[in-house]
C-alpha cells in the first residue's frame, strides 16, 4: 500500500514506494534454489550503493527508532519492526546495529510484558538524548490503554513538541489519539478495532484501506504483518532500495505457498517465458504491483545491468522494462475494476499510482477508456464486453 498522506521531513518520497512486503512478497519463487536465493541477498548487500545524504551520527546509522511499548503489545509488531531493521543493517545476517539502529525506550529496569506474555526488557531511559528519527509506540490491549505509567504519555508529548515524528502501531494510534496527538491527521486502523476507535474517538476520521498512512510527523500503521511493510518503506526512504529489497527477500515466504502472488498471476493471464533473467524480472514486477520496485533494482536482483535487461525485454517482449511493468500494472488494475467494488483511487494505489489522474491517464491511453466508463460499460445489463 501506499502514504495516505504528504510525507516527512526524512528523504523525499511519493505515493508510490519502491516495496510491497506484506501484499507483495520477494521475488524467492523466482528463483531455481535456496542458494540462488542466498546469492540475491548477497548481491543487494554487495551493491555500490551507500548511505543517502543526510543527517550524519556519531553512530553512523542513518535510520534510528526508539520504540516505546504500551502493557499488552502485540510482539509481532516489534518484532516485525526490529526484524526489519536488523536486516537492512548489515551485511547479511550478521545484526550489528550499523546502517539502522533501535532501542526500547522505558524506565530502567523495567520489562513490559506482550499480550502473549513475553517479558521485554527497557534499552535506554526516557531520559536519554533524543536522537532519533522516528519515536514509535506501540500500542496494547485496549482495556489496558490506561494502565500505562504516567512518564510515558509526558515522554510522548514531549517528542512530539521537539517535532520528532511519531508512529503509532497496532492500538498505538489509538495512544496517540488519546493524548491529543493525532488532530488533524487521518490515521490508518485495523478494521477489527473500527467499532472501538468510533466510540473512543467519535469526532477523529479513520482509514482501514491501507497497512500504514503517513501524514507531517505522524505515521500510522494497522499492526500485523503490515508492520514489515512500513518497515522496508522506512529503510528505503532512509537508506535506499537496495536495503528495501533485502528487507523484502529476507522477511517474506515463497510465492508458492501465498495466495496473493497466485490471485496476481490470474490476474495479469499467467504468462511464461523461457528466458531466465525475463522470467525473473516479470515475477519480480508481478509481486511488486502495489509498490513498484526500481528498474535498476530489479536489474540487480536478477544479476543484470540496465541496459542487458532492456536488451532482453525488447527482444522477447518488443517493450522496455519501464513499460512492460506499466502495462502489468495497468493490467492488474482492468482485473480489479472488474472483479471488486473498490474505488478508482484506491485501485490506482493498489496498482501503484502516486495518483489517481496519473493512473486514469495511463490507463485511457492502454484500454481506450478511462477506468470509471469501462466498470460503467461492464456492470450495465445490456453489455458485451
Amino acid at each position: 500500500m501506499r502514504h495516505t498522506g504528504t510525507t516527512l521531513s526524512a528523504p523525499e518520497t511519493s505515493h508510490s514506494s519502491p516495496i510491497d512486503p506484506a501484499a507483495t512478497e520477494p521475488s524467492a519463487s523466482s528463483l531455481s534454489s535456496d542458494s540462488e536465493f542466498r546469492s540475491i541477498v548477497d548481491r543487494l548487500d554487495a551493491s555500490a550503493a551507500g548511505p543517502l545524504p543526510g543527517k550524519k551520527r556519531a553512530s553512523g546509522a542513518e535510520l534510528r527508532i526508539g520504540v516505546v511499548l504500551w502493557p499488552g503489545f502485540p510482539l509481532l509488531s516489534l518484532a516485525g519492526l526490529c526484524d526489519g531493521l536488523r536486516h537492512a543493517a548489515d551485511l547479511g545476517d550478521q545484526s550489528r546495529q550499523m546502517r539502522c539502529s533501535w532501542a526500547i525506550l522505558g524506565n530502567p529496569g523495567e520489562s513490559i510484558t506482550a499480550s502473549c506474555g513475553v517479558r521485554v526488557p527497557v534499552d535506554l531511559p526516557l531520559s536519554a538524548e533524543v536522537d532519533y528519527d522516528y519515536v514509535a509506540v506501540i500500542g496494547g490491549l485496549l482495556l489496558r490503554i490506561g494502565d500505562a505509567d504516567t512518564r510515558y504519555p509526558t515522554f510522548l508529548r514531549h517528542i512530539a513538541a521537539l517535532n520528532v515524528p511519531l508512529i503509532g502501531i497496532c492500538t498505538g494510534s489509538f495512544v496517540l489519539a488519546r493524548l491529543g496527538l493525532l488532530k488533524g491527521h487521518t490515521p490508518c486502523i485495523h478494521p477489527f478495532h473500527v467499532d472501538d476507535w468510533k466510540a473512543m474517538h467519535p469526532g477523529l476520521p479513520f482509514e482501514t484501506q491501507s497497512h500504514y498512512a503517513f501524514s507531517p510527523d505522524r505515521i500510522t500503521c494497522a499492526g500485523g504483518i503490515s508492520i514489515v511493510e512500513l518497515a522496508a518503506e522506512l529503510v528505503r526512504l532512509h537508506c535506499g532500495a537496495d536495503r528495501a529489497a533485502k528487507v523484502i527477500h529476507q522477511m517474506t515466504v515463497r510465492a508458492t505457498q501465498t495466495s496473493t502472488h497466485v490471485a496476481r498471476r490470474h490476474a495479469l493471464g499467467y504468462d511464461s517465458n523461457d528466458h531466465e533473467t525475463l522470467r525473473q524480472a516479470v515475477v519480480l514486477m508481478e509481486k511488486n504491483i502495489t509498490t513498484p520496485l526500481e528498474i535498476s533494482v530489479i536489474a540487480k536482483l536478477v544479476g543484470s545491468s540496465n541496459r542487458q535487461l532492456e536488451r532482453v525485454f525488447q527482444a522477447e517482449t518488443g517493450s522496455s522494462p519501464s513499460e512492460y511493468y506499466r502495462n502489468s500494472r495497468l493490467k492488474y488494475a482492468r482485473f480489479l475494476l472488474t472483479t471488486t467494488d473498490l474505488p478508482i483511487v484506491t485501485i490506482a494505489y493498489e496498482s501503484g499510482f502516486s495518483d489517481a489522474s496519473h493512473f486514469i491517464r495511463h490507463f485511457q491511453q492502454l484500454y481506450g477508456m478511462a477506468p470509471g466508463r469501462l466498470r460503467k460499460t461492464l456492470q450495465a445489463p445490456t453489455s458485451k464486453l
